[in-house]
């Protein structure tokens, strides 16, 4: 996924991170994985509504849990590092057009 959205670096270290939340076997965040795993990413004062609130806001499927593209969309659209890059894609993987 990382090599789809840029490469190594900032990009694949937070595509790296949905190993750390991942739902081991669903293969996708849930709302449990994500609130058992959240002090990881120094989340766990986040209410269980923020928490939800989070898995909405990526949840371009609608189906309660973030896929790995989903995520890291989310986490790059979140990132104002990687804002700075410049850099935008749309959920086909595809550079997004000016």
């Amino acid at each position: 996924m990382a090599d789809k959205l840029g490469g190594e670096g900032p990009i694949g270290e937070l595509c790296s991170g949905f190993q750390l939340l991942v739902d081991a076997d669903k293969g996708v965040i849930t709302f449990e994985s994500l609130k058992n795993n959240s002090s990881i990413l120094g989340l766990q004062d986040l209410s269980d509504d923020d928490l939800r609130s989070m898995l909405r806001e990526g949840d371009f499927h609608g189906d309660g849990a973030l896929n790995q593209m989903e995520f890291c969309v989310l986490m790059f659209r979140l990132s104002s590092d990687l804002k700075a890059l410049g850099h935008e894609f749309d959920l086909n993987d595809n550079p997004a057009r000016p």
